[in-house]
């Protein structure tokens, strides 16, 4: 009888009809697969149960957040090889059904579940989300996903994001070769978007998912705006609430556990959404971009910082990533620029300029990913969990390679409350900000 790792070898490239690009480690000791490649450590036979009862990315994403699997060697090479082997499908994916009725694909399965033992279906990770019946993007349901995500504790962020505590992404005006650390650059695109929305003394700025507190500290320090951030987790509220006594900035800064849709406190001269829109919804974002708006004053900028996957042929076929929405970003939904532009549009904005930062958030995920791996003995298992821990390890890495290769980007757009008289306050060149 072969050893368990050549047995996986041959089924997994029978099943995926091409090469396997990384080796393969089984429980028995056993490897197999290209040499020098990244290896990928099945550590059971559990791990198998998981990937046949829940096929495809959740599968593996339980697999991995369990421990069952494991990766050995340079985890973006290994992502990126393995990437390959589904992206190049796209759109045109064959659904199971499908490739079940591929002979080699169901004596492929045949064989796994052979190898795999007791046909149990693994409990799922106890870090994947339980979720609730009733409708997405409720208020009720907003928080409950807000909450599993930032609600895990400061001192892990605080190990990931470094002392900036800002969790997106930053902006490097030169290569980081030349010496600019991610504080730097978290600094930088802080005041980048203080400069675009043309903060000045005096002003007020409402900071829409204000995390906590960068921004907010960051505009009121920096140019003398008086801030009202608004966040629905109350740990980094907490955290926010501390930073603004700390700068002494309490009379200028407001830190509240607040839905941006119980705003009612405007008009405002400009407004902050950095990172917050992804949370949002396709179906609430008309309602979204019309809220900002009715808390604009004529005139008001908002600056829309949000993640942008591409566009789809058939809008209607696009599917939440199961990974994402199981373990990192619940009910979370990303859709094209153009997509986000137009709707703002029909908000009544003016939309005056979009600037893509795309492959400026793989330099910082890259950095994230570099300040856990370095802090892991402290991060995983007494900041939070080791399945968290892997959750967050392995969403960042897959992010960063995501936006190197264009499978999604990032943009800044700035819109404005234009008035009747069609004065909208900005330069005739708006990149003289820059």
């Amino acid at each position: 009888m072969a050893d368990a790792a050549l047995r996986l070898q041959t089924l997994f490239e029978q099943l995926l009809g091409a090469p396997l690009p990384v080796r393969i480690r089984a429980w028995d000791g056993s490897q197999s697969g290209p040499p020098g490649a990244p290896t990928l450590v099945v550590r059971n036979r559990r791990a198998l149960r998981r990937l046949l009862f829940k096929p495809g990315e959740l599968g593996l994403a339980r697999a991995w957040v369990a421990g069952d699997l494991d990766v050995e060697g340079d985890l973006y090479t290994a992502l990126d090889l393995m990437a390959g082997l589904i992206w190049e499908r796209g759109e045109d994916a064959r659904t199971l059904v499908e490739a079940l009725r591929d002979p080699e694909v169901r004596a492929a399965v045949r064989g796994l579940l052979r190898l795999a033992g007791p046909p149990l279906p693994p409990a799922p990770p106890p870090e994947e989300v339980r979720r609730a019946r009733g409708h997405l993007h409720t208020k009720r349901s907003d928080r409950r996903a807000i909450s599993h995500h930032y609600d895990v504790g400061n001192d892990f962020y605080e190990l990931v994001l470094g002392p900036s505590m800002v969790y997106s992404c930053a902006y490097w005006p030169s290569p980081p070769a030349d010496g600019g650390t991610l504080e730097d650059a978290q600094h930088d695109k802080l005041e980048l978007v203080s400069r675009k929305l043309g903060l000045a003394p005096g002003q007020r700025l409402l900071d829409v998912g204000c995390g906590w507190g960068s921004m907010a500290v960051h505009a009121a320090r920096e140019h003398g705006v008086h801030v009202v951030g608004v966040t629905l987790s109350h740990e980094q509220a907490a955290y926010a609430r501390k930073r603004v006594a700390d700068e002494g900035l309490t009379d200028r800064v407001e830190i509240r556990v607040q839905d941006y849709r119980d705003v009612a406190d405007g008009p405002y001269d400009a407004i902050s959404s950095i990172g917050m829109a992804e949370h949002v919804g396709a179906e609430r974002y008309l309602e979204y971009a019309t809220d900002l708006h009715r808390l604009l004053k004529p005139g008001g900028r908002l600056l829309n910082h949000q993640i942008a996957r591409r566009p789809r042929r058939d809008e209607s076929a696009y599917n939440v990533d199961e990974f994402i929405d199981a373990y990192v970003f619940p009910d979370g939904e990303l859709a094209p620029v153009g997509t986000t532009v137009t709707q703002l549009e029909r908000a009544g904005f003016e939309v005056r300029d979009v600037e893509s930062i795309r492959e400026h958030y793989a330099l910082t995920l890259r950095r994230w990913v570099a300040n856990l791996e370095a802090g892991w003995d402290a991060a995983a298992g007494r900041l939070v969990s080791a399945g968290r821990a892997r959750v967050w390890r392995l969403y960042m890495a897959a992010s960063a390679l995501s936006f190197e290769r264009n499978r999604i980007g990032v943009n800044q757009v700035i819109a404005v409350k234009t008035p009747d008289s069609g004065a909208s306050g900005l330069p005739l060149r708006a990149r003289t900000w820059n």
